[in-house]
């Protein structure tokens, strides 16, 4: 048995200025950038996130701009098995996440707990 759910949308934006980027997307969500969280560093930037509700995170890349979920789980074998039971397959094993993709394309991560109230709202999944 394990858990899992929606954690964050990121949005990747191949830019030089991240802060510029975080910038306006704080702006366009009303979300300001929370310059103290231990996720701005490098290439990230968090805007800040009211309780209950799924992280943003703005994120310098170099592939295409782009946005994509993130699945926070308690077992992240036992959740990227589910999913490829559901016809998603893995496309790189890294060392804290797990990026797949969709049967219909779209790439998405399978990341370790992210937020405090884990597990609320929650899937189970035996």
């Amino acid at each position: 048995m394990h858990h899992s759910r929606l954690c964050a949308v990121l949005i990747d934006c191949k830019v030089e200025d991240i802060d510029q980027a975080a910038r306006f997307w704080a702006d366009a969500l009303g979300r300001p950038v929370d310059s103290e969280h231990p996720g701005t560093r490098g290439p990230y930037r968090m805007l800040e996130t009211p309780e209950g509700e799924p992280i943003v995170q703005i994120q310098r890349v170099e592939h295409e701009s782009r946005v994509h979920l993130d699945i926070e789980t308690d077992d992240i074998p036992a959740e990227v098995a589910r999913l490829e039971q559901l016809g998603a397959r893995v496309v790189n094993r890294l060392e804290r996440w797990v990026v797949m993709q969709a049967p219909s394309g779209q790439r998405f991560c399978v990341v370790r707990i992210q937020r405090p109230d884990y597990p609320r709202n929650a899937n189970r999944w035996d």
